[in-house]
């Protein structure tokens, strides 16, 4: 049978989908409708509408075809301009859809397509399993992995564990440097396994990061304290700060104030396919917690001759 409705609408994908998009689209549908996994009488209905339209929009030639000619596709001969076609549908009403019929006793469903023969059950290429359909492949399946950021700094190789309804498994998976929070890895073929030979789901890794004792991670910027004594602050100086790399030295520009950030450039989290992240250390002006004798002299000094006043705006 044909669809009922715009392949598009029947996918529930937008017209601009990309290919992988429409098969995302009708594996999460097709498992939801297939008759040997969906008992309600028009499952088998629904199914057949779903797998119409995958049929048609995963062949970029027939997808180019049906964008042009909507659902007349089937009818109009190759050679056709769409927009002489359309100055002639418009001329002569309303047209007639793509035409279906049945095989004799209720068999498998013929379309007829630009004077040819499909039959639905080749369309699919055996992309299904039960009632003829063909083998069911393995589902999409989803873990998280936990890193430092020292790991996902410079890429990690670990042995993570797999439950599923096949059971627990292992895996060697190598994780990239540069990955950042919630980013998904895909490892293909590794997720659920598929019914009679047909293939395996992919498994997607979503990365989650640690907290930190030292460093804070916005995308790939890093953020970490830069503690500074009150003169250090004032006059300027030259400290050395942590970075996942080793130790990095950044200019501290005189009358600095807590809360100020330094910018270390391309020292934040690495990108393999463009601009690395940034790092900042942000100053923190810290006090003597027990001054001497001679320094509470020459703090004393300093208030008696300065006029700075950090509260007036």
């Amino acid at each position: 049978m044909a669809a009922a409705g715009d392949y598009y609408d029947v996918l529930g994908v937008s017209r601009g989908a990309s290919q992988d998009e429409i098969q995302r689209a009708y594996r999460k549908l097709a498992r939801t409708y297939h008759p040997d996994v969906n008992s309600d009488p028009a499952a088998e209905e629904r199914f057949k509408e779903i797998s119409e339209a995958y049929a048609v929009l995963s062949d970029p030639k027939t997808r180019e075809r049906y964008d042009a000619f909507g659902p007349d596709f089937r009818q109009v001969p190759e050679d056709v301009d769409p927009e002489t076609w359309r100055h002639a549908r418009a001329g002569a009403g309303a047209g007639t859809g793509a035409g279906a019929r049945g095989r004799p006793g209720g068999g498998r469903t013929v379309f007829t397509t630009g004077g040819l023969d499909a039959d639905f059950e080749d369309l699919l290429g055996g992309f299904f399993g039960g009632r003829g359909w063909g083998p069911v492949p393995g589902a999409d399946q989803e873990t998280e992995i936990g890193l430092t950021i020292e790991e996902a700094y410079r890429g990690v190789r670990r042995t993570i564990a797999i439950a599923g309804p096949d059971g627990s498994r292992t895996l060697d998976v190598t994780i990239p440097a540069g990955v950042t929070e919630g980013q998904r890895i895909r490892l293909a073929r590794q997720g659920g396994r598929g019914g009679e030979g047909a293939p395996s789901g992919d498994l997607y890794l979503v990365v989650r990061l640690a907290p930190h004792p030292r460093y804070r991670v916005t995308g790939r910027d890093l953020y970490v304290t830069l503690p500074l004594a009150p003169w250090e602050a004032a006059l300027g100086t030259s400290a050395v700060v942590d970075t996942p790399d080793g130790e990095a030295k950044v200019k501290v520009p005189a009358g600095t104030s807590s809360g100020r950030r330094l910018r270390l450039r391309g020292r934040g989290l690495p990108n393999p396919r463009g601009k690395p992240g940034d790092l900042y250390a942000e100053a923190q002006i810290m006090v003597p917690p027990k001054l001497s004798r001679r320094e509470r002299d020459l703090f004393e000094q300093l208030a008696a001759v300065s006029d700075f006043d950090p509260r007036r705006r």
